[in-house]
């Protein structure tokens, strides 16, 4: 159900706050940080048990595109 996702544009965290505080609160906003909103688009963070970066898998993509 992408309608209950949050949209990362719609979160605003005031700078002012200590980090914890800051992490607390975009925590709230988000609500799910492995899976959410950038408007259309729906973000979602796996982590895989064979240990490949984000930037290996990327580079996989982008080899693979014809």
């Amino acid at each position: 159900m992408t309608d209950t996702l949050a949209d990362i544009n719609d979160v605003d965290v005031d700078r002012k706050l200590n980090k914890q505080e800051r992490i607390k609160e975009f925590i709230r906003q988000i609500k799910d940080p492995y899976r959410f909103k950038c408007g259309d688009i729906i973000v979602e963070s796996r982590y895989s048990a064979n240990g490949l970066f984000y930037k290996d898998r990327l580079q996989n993509i982008f080899k693979n595109i014809s």
